[in-house]
């Protein structure tokens, strides 16, 4: 299986652009980054589409626009970057052409980590909210209830930001929660049904 075959079978253009830093929606919509977007045109799923651009193609295709690479390089960025096996007979053996991310890059990736770990907490809160809902007026409520009822419409807020907000509101946003991404991480990292009785109990909380 050469590069792109191996690519374009495991790689989603939505993947692709969460990986390198660009936001998107849980509708699937994103701010195009190839034109001078103000709101989410660009929709993304195993392919990508502007409504506004027009600029259309799969995950190479993304990359190949995002970064400025030929189409081989592109696919072999996303191999690398997202560790998928392919035919080595078929791989250069020199590989400095590809570039090594900008700090404009690094700041993205750092953006779209911090609304994916935010957006599934929200999901999460959601969840919690039905399932841990109490069924009698006498029942105690469960932590995870009690946390979905305080923290979802800020989380919520949160995403709004990142969706909407300017880049100086971005960047603030993401630089205030950056430790409290990486505690959501450790957290449903060991406990993936987020059990974690400190938290639940409201011993710390996102930074507002």
């Amino acid at each position: 299986m050469n590069v792109f075959e191996a690519v374009k079978g495991n790689v989603t253009a939505r993947q692709a652009a969460e990986m390198y830093g660009i936001p998107v929606s849980r509708h699937g919509m994103a701010v195009c980054p190839f034109h001078n977007d103000k709101n989410p045109s660009m929709k993304l799923d195993m392919r990508f589409h502007c409504f506004a651009c027009q600029a259309d193609g799969d995950a190479v295709d993304f990359v190949s626009r995002l970064f400025g690479l030929p189409g081989k390089e592109a696919a072999m960025k996303l191999a690398n970057d997202f560790s998928i096996p392919y035919d080595a007979r078929k791989k250069p053996s020199i590989r400095p052409k590809i570039r090594a991310p900008t700090p404009e890059q690094r700041y993205r990736q750092e953006e779209s980590r911090c609304y994916k770990v935010l957006s599934d907490y929200f999901h999460h809160l959601r969840t919690w909210k039905q399932q841990y809902a109490p069924q009698r007026p006498e029942d105690e409520w469960h932590p995870l209830f009690v946390e979905a009822l305080q923290r979802e419409s800020h989380i919520e807020y949160l995403l709004d930001v990142l969706l909407y907000g300017t880049a100086e509101e971005k960047k603030a946003l993401v630089a205030e929660q950056r430790k409290e991404v990486m505690r959501l991480e450790r957290r449903f990292a060991e406990h993936p049904d987020g059990h974690d009785r400190g938290r639940s109990q409201g011993k710390s909380g996102l930074d507002r």
